[in-house]
């Protein structure tokens, strides 16, 4: 990479909202990504537990983004999930006003029935994370695709993941040599699309070292980079909970 790349993931993130998911190998990348956005509109379809929606939110926060996010999920599980009980939306919701009340709001509803509430051409940042068959991802694609604003940016989480009848892997595949797209293969895989047009005068430095002038070479230094960064943030994790286990009290009778 020609560029001096040091993010602000690197610099300072610590998750505020940790639970499992294999979206954690891609913190780094999407509170990096919103940072260098800095999205106005940003929709996730299919929230689960939080893990990514609550990186992009706190990205939002702390590099003092003027957006607003929207999560829309049944919050009621699928036949990927399994189904679960309200304690999954509780938890949400309460992370959700505990720290991004005024600019975080979830939708709970189908995503198709949440079409209507958006204009054409008006979000910056779309991440389809919702059932995985080809024919989901492939609709969610397709509807959700006229709301992303020209030169916006859509995430496709688990292109890498072929396990059950997940066909997200076959539709990135497909769409890969018809658009604009960067692909991390860790973690199950992320997708990167970016849809053409948009004034791209002033790229940030993430998206040029995705999609401009982009080598085998430099592709591969990159992916090479967030794979770095998640071991990090993973290394850091773990000496906090060593530290905090070592200033726990001693039981004098034990």
């Amino acid at each position: 990479m020609s560029l001096v790349y040091m993010p602000p993931s690197i610099r300072r993130f610590e998750p505020l909202h940790m639970v499992f998911s294999t979206w954690v190998d891609h913190l780094p990348f999407g509170y990096d990504l919103v940072a260098a956005l800095r999205p106005k509109m940003l929709v996730e379809l299919g929230t689960h537990k939080g893990l990514s929606y609550f990186t992009f939110c706190q990205s939002m926060k702390e590099n003092e983004i003027d957006g607003l996010c929207y999560a829309i999920d049944t919050f009621e599980g699928d036949e990927h999930t399994d189904k679960y009980d309200e304690s999954v939306f509780n938890s949400v919701n309460g992370h959700n006003r505990q720290h991004y009340h005024g600019f975080s709001y979830l939708m709970r509803m189908f995503f198709e029935d949440a079409l209507k509430h958006f204009n054409e051409d008006s979000v910056d940042l779309l991440h389809i994370d919702g059932f995985h068959t080809y024919e989901a991802v492939s609709a969610d694609f397709a509807n959700w695709y006229p709301k992303v604003k020209p030169g916006g940016i859509i995430l496709f989480h688990d292109v890498q993941a072929r396990l059950q009848d997940f066909g997200a892997w076959k539709f990135w595949d497909e769409i890969r040599g018809q658009h604009e797209t960067f692909t991390f293969n860790h973690g199950f895989g992320l997708g990167v699309l970016r849809k053409p047009g948009g004034d791209r005068s002033q790229d940030p430095d993430l998206l040029k070292l995705m999609f401009e002038n982009q080598t085998e070479q430099s592709a591969a230094a990159l992916r090479a980079f967030y794979v770095h960064a998640s071991k990090h943030l993973e290394n850091n994790r773990k000496i906090k909970r060593l530290g905090q286990g070592a200033n726990k009290p001693v039981d004098a009778a034990s």
